[in-house]
């Protein structure tokens, strides 16, 4: 029981965050009810084996990835000015621009939302109380990756969360988590969009505007 516990810590650290340990698990639990059963066992850890040379394959390929990923970013020249907005990193980053393109090719950052899909539309299901809805009229893999860095600025980017919370909680028009993520996805567009447009560096305070901050200040 030590030995299996021992072999599962190790592949929990090698698949770093879970990623296949249920299928690990699934193989030590085969292994440890087929007792007596010395070639179902074998076969068992052959399985285990190839599984962490995969998942070994798939590591260095992402290392692979992220470099070229890095490259290609820094070749568009935003690179300097996206990765010093906290909560965005060097995949997302790149993600985005390759789905968008340059964005300043577009006029204002409310088009860069209708190419997304973002824009808001009626809602003829009856669905949403407030009668829209996104028109999801756009690149899915751009909305989705915008969504995705939504997520994960609310995660880490302090003035973000905040927005993201008083979205939530206000008294007039609370959203849902997934629309405010959505309502979130839009602030980080206009965001991005000013400052590539006006070539400055990330300022903190000015993420949410004075007005909004005062809004959120009296909810």
């Amino acid at each position: 029981m030590l030995a299996e516990d021992a072999l599962l810590a190790e592949v929990r650290k090698a698949v770093k965050g879970g990623v296949g340990i249920k299928r690990v698990r699934a193989l030590v639990a085969a292994a440890r009810e087929s007792v007596g059963v010395r070639y179902g066992l074998g076969a068992a850890r052959l399985r285990l084996g190839m599984l962490l040379d995969e998942l070994d394959l798939y590591e260095r390929q992402l290392a692979d990835v992220e470099v070229a990923m890095n490259e290609m970013l820094e070749a568009t020249g935003y690179a300097g000015r996206l990765l010093q907005i906290k909560g965005i990193g060097v995949v997302s980053a790149a993600t985005f621009l390759g789905e968008a393109g340059d964005p300043l090719r577009f006029e204002s950052a409310r088009q860069i939302m209708r190419y997304a899909g973002f824009n808001l539309t009626e809602d003829s299901s009856g669905k949403n109380k407030s009668g829209t809805s996104i028109s999801k009229r756009g690149r899915a893999q751009l909305r989705a990756a915008l969504y995705q860095m939504a997520c994960t600025m609310v995660k880490h980017n302090a003035e973000i969360r905040g927005l993201f919370s008083y979205f939530l909680t206000r008294e007039k028009n609370p959203l849902k988590k997934k629309q405010a993520y959505v309502t979130v996805a839009g602030k980080i567009i206009t965001m991005i969009y000013a400052i590539l447009k006006k070539d400055e560096e990330y300022n903190a305070e000015k993420v949410i505007g004075a007005a909004r901050r005062e809004m959120m200040k009296a909810a």
